[in-house]
């Protein structure tokens, strides 16, 4: 088993922010990264200093080229298991087998959007159709959006006031959502028209959006559409360790991503959803020199261990 001071699962922003952090503090770290990022579909990337308008794919190369520069490995692989073992230490589990030791573990796994069930939705995913408008509202600027409502109804109806903000031509598709008399009565007081009925269908063709489609009615034509997904955190390895989670059912940690399990960090948004690019890296960042801190305490109790000299008194 190859022995490493830290083991980063998850090659997202968070997981090589933080592995690049503890590359330049000289700790042996490797990144297992599945190859699933979640913008993916995403061309472009916004919001982030320096770096708008990137392809995200072309920030993860660059990333990994950085850490790599500092020594850290990059695996790819999937994590399938988190061990605890005698003497502060871990064994992260591989798929198709093998083990990684290691001294700490930093957990970036992010999270999965779950998309309503509505055909053509999906296929434009990450293109125009979005759901933060922080990200990719201002592409869409002066257009027509449409804001579908979704599981979370407190995010659909301040997604829809908050769209207002891009353009004077928004519709909100309730969808599913009984709006009672005082949303309905807000969101025209914000100059949002509302359409209601089931959604059927999103059209499009080769060059975007078209429109929705609802069970009764004409279509009604849009250009881009935001909707809210239900974030699901990608958590299952830090869960089976027994990692706390909170009221929201999520799992708890500190400003710097230290869970409840001595050792474990988890930066980003696999514990926060609302974490944009730029807030994850420095998550990740954060995770590193908290955990470097530990395992520098670590490093003097062991030496105090095994010093045998009386230390002279001052």
């Amino acid at each position: 088993m190859a022995e490493y001071d830290v083991v980063v699962v998850g090659g997202g922003v968070a997981g090589l922010s933080a592995a690049m952090m503890l590359g330049r503090s000289r700790r042996r770290v490797v990144v297992v990264d599945a190859g699933e990022p979640r913008n993916a579909p995403a061309a472009h990337l916004h919001g982030f200093l320096s770096r708008d308008g990137m392809d995200p794919a072309e920030l993860l190369s660059t990333a990994r080229r950085e850490v790599a520069s500092y020594g850290g490995e990059l695996l790819a692989g999937r994590a399938v298991g988190i061990d605890r073992l005698d003497g502060a230490r871990f064994a992260v589990r591989l798929a198709g087998g093998g083990r990684l030791g290691a001294r700490a573990v930093v957990v970036a796994t992010g999270l999965r959007d779950e998309l309503p069930e509505i055909p053509g939705l999906r296929q434009r995913w990450g293109q125009d159709v979005q759901f933060c408008p922080y990200c990719h509202g201002y592409e869409v600027r002066d257009s027509a959006l449409g804001v579908i409502g979704g599981e979370d109804r407190p995010f659909s109806l301040r997604q829809a006031q908050l769209i207002r903000q891009w353009s004077d031509d928004v519709v909100f598709f309730p969808h599913r959502i009984d709006l009672e008399d005082h949303e309905r009565e807000r969101l025209i007081a914000r100059g949002v028209r509302i359409v209601d009925g089931e959604v059927t269908r999103i059209v499009s063709d080769e060059t975007g959006v078209r429109g929705v489609e609802l069970a009764q009615g004409p279509m009604v034509r849009r250009t881009a559409l935001f909707v809210g997904p239900r974030f699901v955190p990608s958590d299952e390895l830090l869960t089976a360790l027994g990692c706390e989670v909170n009221d929201e059912g999520w799992v708890a940690t500190d400003r710097t991503g230290r869970t409840s399990i001595d050792g474990v960090w988890a930066p980003g948004n696999v514990v926060d959803h609302t974490a944009q690019l730029i807030n994850a890296a420095a998550a990740g960042s954060a995770a590193a020199i908290a955990l470097n801190n530990y395992l520098v305490a670590a490093d003097v109790e062991k030496a105090l261990n095994g010093h045998t000299e009386p230390v002279p008194a001052n």
